[in-house]
Order: structure tokens, then C-alpha cells, then sequence
């Protein structure tokens, strides 16, 4: 069986373009949120986000050219020399909701002669992340189809993992992993009126916290059963060495009180990187800042990790929950953590939820070498798992 190194990770998120600027923003306790101005805010609960720096929505029909153009220049920014020597198999792309908001939009009509035909652009050129795959692949000369995931909030997560399987199995030997998620106000409406959208930046783990900020963001990692490119292309050369995906079916919306799913996804992620629970040294949650999935990972870290040795954080208090991206952000800031070893504090954290001490702190806290964890969980009781660590 092959193992799976990372070849590549690059970030965009509203702390900036790159891998280097989300680890020093987070590090210097950086802010990425601003007030929303896509779309007016006044009927909802929050008026802020996590925005891409630059980036305007307030066209129609700009958010199907936006996402298509955080899609290409994450691409573009591949190493020539790195992009010279691979050759990627298969293209996965993860998103959590695709172009669904322009179903209530005129921009769902391609052109006046479909508007008069009463044809959707899905009959013409489809919803922008179900024709992205498609899209991207031919721009890049992929020959293989690719696919997307869409699994909620663990969708660029579970996307690794079946990357990973497919470089593991030898199906494949170099698959990239492209997730992107957009703030509009489809997304907005839905999370603030659901009750999970707290009115200011989210809090993880802190006992006051009051719900998500929505943040947007893409990431492409490039998995490679290449060591050698591996070694070459990175400072600290990392491998993705286990993954897990269970899921709970307790509540439409809410995690499972006991954890059962994700205490699963972890364990599998365990046996997949033949390595105990105890290994583990450092955990990359989901940390969305709301009451029940908060409690939820606390549940599931307890129980698993006893011994309370482990130190764990979220980023979603600096650029928001960026939806089926978030996995993939969070999938590359591990491999930087292996890096730099030193892993960034959890903004928003005041006053920790029972539980959450020593695990979570709002400092930055060195560390020596050990694996990482990193978890994800959705609507509808799904959550995946992901652990990676340095080459010796």
C-alpha cells in the first residue's frame, strides 16, 4: 500500500493569499472579519464576515467568476518547478453548497434566449461548483474525470480522505484537492436563521460563546505517492498518514451530544495511521464557536485523550467558518504546524468552557514533534478526520 505525502498546500482566506500569511496572521492574533457589504445584513443576526480581501460579489453573476477565479489562481501558484514534475491523476473539488445561490438570482439564466425559453444555466453550462470539476480538469489537462464532495461542513475533509484512499490503493498517484466556499446571502440567511450565527466573532470553546461567524476561503493540496517530491518541496516534509469518516444520524442540524460519530472518525483515522490515540499530540478542530458542536468536540477530546496532553485550537475566531473550505485551510495549517511547531492560539477564547483547560488557551504554545489531528463535522451527523505527520 502507498503512503500519501503532501506535494503542495496553498491557502486563500480573509487573512490573505498563502499558507505563510494565514500562520503569521493567526500567530500575531490577526482579525480577518468586516462588515458584510454584498448584500444588505439588517434582517439578520451578524453584520460581519470572514472576507476575501478584494474580492466583490456584488455583481450578478460575479460569484460563479469568483469562485472559478480563487479556483485558478491557487493553480497557477503551484511551483513550476513542481508543476513540471508531476502529473496529476485526479482532480476532487469540495464545496459545501456549490452555486445553489443562483437559484434565486437572474443570473441563473445564461443568456435572454434561454430567459425567454425558460432554461435555467444549469441546462446550459451548469451551477458553478458542479461544472468546476469538469472545468478545472480540462484547463489543467487532467485526461481522468474528477468529482465533487459535498458533505457539509466536513466536505474538502472527506475529500482528502478519498484522495488518500486513492493514492493509498495505487489508483492513483498524484490527486490535488480543491475546496472553496463563498458568504453570500443564501448561505447568511440560512445559518442566522437557524440560530447558529452568533451577533459578533465567534468564541470557540469559550463558556459565553454565542455561534459561528461565516468566513469564505479555498485551498489546494496536491497528495502525491512521491516521497522524493515530497522532501523536495517542502521545509518540513509531511505525510497524511490516517483518515476516518463516520457518521452519527442524531439531529438534521445538531452533533451528537456523546460524540459517537466523531469519537468513530478519529479512531478510524487511528487505524488507518497505525498509531494509538495517545500519539496524538495536537489537535486542529472544527471549533465553530456554537454551543452544541463545541460541546460536542470537547466530549469527543475527553473522552479520547484522557490524560489531557494534548493541546488543541480553532481558527474560526480569526477568519470564520468557511464551510466545505474549512477542512482543506485547516488540512494545509497542520502541515505548517509541523513546520513551525508552535501552534497558534484559539481567538475568542476568554473564559473557557468546562473541560476546555489545559487543552485550549488563547496563547500560542510550542510543541515538540507529533502527529496531528485535524476534525471536521456537518449537518446531518457526518465527520471526518485527518492525521499528518513529519518525515523523519
Amino acid at each position: 500500500m502507498n503512503r500519501v505525502f503532501i506535494a503542495h498546500a496553498g491557502v486563500v482566506s480573509a487573512l490573505g493569499r498563502g499558507l505563510d500569511t494565514l500562520y503569521r496572521g493567526l500567530i500575531k492574533e490577526k482579525n480577518g472579519f468586516s462588515r458584510v457589504n454584498r448584500f444588505s445584513t439588517a434582517s439578520y443576526v451578524s453584520d460581519i464576515a470572514g472576507l476575501i480581501p478584494g474580492l466583490s460579489l456584488t455583481k450578478a453573476g460575479a460569484m460563479e467568476s469568483a469562485v472559478i477565479e480563487l479556483a485558478m489562481g491557487l493553480i497557477r501558484e503551484l511551483p513550476h518547478e513542481l508543476s513540471q514534475q508531476i502529473k496529476i491523476g485526479r482532480l476532487i473539488t469540495a464545496s459545501t453548497k456549490g452555486g445553489i445561490d443562483l437559484l434565486r438570482t437572474d443570473s441563473f439564466f445564461a443568456t435572454s434566449s434561454d430567459r425567454q425559453n425558460g432554461l435555467p444555466a444549469s441546462a446550459a453550462r451548469g451551477l458553478p461548483v458542479s461544472s468546476l470539476t469538469a472545468n478545472i480538469t480540462r484547463e489543467i489537462g487532467i485526461k481522468k474525470t474528477g468529482f465533487n464532495i459535498s458533505a457539509a461542513c466536513a466536505s474538502s475533509t472527506i475529500a482528502l480522505a478519498k484522495a488518500g484512499e486513492l493514492i493509498r490503493s495505487g489508483r492513483e498517484h498524484t490527486v490535488a484537492v480543491l475546496a472553496m466556499d463563498l458568504v453570500t446571502e443564501f448561505v447568511f440567511s440560512g445559518f442566522s436563521a437557524i440560530g447558529s450565527m452568533g451577533p459578533g466573532p465567534a468564541m470557540p470553546f469559550d463558556r459565553h460563546r454565542q455561534g459561528l461567524t461565516l468566513g469564505e476561503g479555498a485551498a489546494l493540496i496536491v497528495l502525491t505517492s512521491r516521497e522524493p517530491l515530497a522532501r523536495k518541496h517542502n521545509p518540513a516534509p509531511s505525510e497524511m498518514a490516517g483518515w476516518g469518516i463516520a457518521g452519527d444520524a442524531a439531529h438534521l442540524a445538531a452533533p451528537d451530544k456523546m460524540a459517537a460519530g466523531l469519537k468513530t472518525a478519529i479512531l478510524q483515522a487511528c487505524k488507518t495511521a497505525k498509531i494509538s490515540p495517545e500519539r496524538i499530540g495536537i489537535i486542529s478542530t472544527h471549533g465553530t464557536g456554537t454551543v452544541y458542536n463545541d460541546a460536542m468536540e470537547l466530549k469527543a477530546i475527553n473522552d479520547l485523550f484522557p490524560s489531557k496532553a494534548v493541546m488543541a485550537n480553532s481558527i474560526k475566531g480569526s477568519i470564520g467558518h468557511t464551510l466545505g473550505a474549512s477542512g482543506a485551510i485547516e488540512a494545509a495549517l497542520c502541515t505548517k504546524l509541523l513546520e513551525e511547531k508552535t501552534l497558534p492560539g484559539t481567538k475568542g477564547l476568554i473564559d473557557p468552557e468546562q473541560g476546555a483547560v489545559p487543552i485550549f488557551s488563547s496563547r500560542n504554545r510550542t510543541f515538540e514533534t507529533t502527529p496531528v489531528l485535524t476534525i471536521n463535522s456537518g449537518f446531518g451527523g457526518i465527520n471526518a478526520a485527518l492525521i499528518f505527520q513529519v518525515l523523519p
